[in-house]
């Protein structure tokens, strides 16, 4: 749950020098959610230039490679529900 307000700067999903996290996910599970509500994620290349912006609409799954591309999550004017998940590789 992320209440109104709530925004993520720009990142990747793994840490500097470890490369445990492989894909992430994010679930939407926002009903009646419109573009005038933020919220939106949005990706971009390696090189940080804009790929895509995602409304988190219920039942909306995105997923992606969790080292090659950044993403930021912009201020959402209420709250918003979402699960985020990693397929990870945790070395020894």
């Amino acid at each position: 749950m992320y209440d109104e307000g709530d925004f993520y700067e720009t990142h990747l999903d793994c840490f500097k020098n470890f490369k445990n996290r492989v894909v992430t996910t994010v679930y939407y599970l926002n009903d009646e959610w419109g573009e005038d509500d933020g919220g939106e994620l949005i990706v971009y290349d390696k090189n940080n230039n804009f790929l895509q912006k995602v409304i988190p609409e219920a039942n909306t799954l995105v997923v992606f490679m969790s080292e090659n591309f950044p993403h930021e999550v912009l201020a959402a004017k209420k709250r918003r529900y979402s699960i985020a998940g990693w397929f990870r590789i945790d070395k020894v």
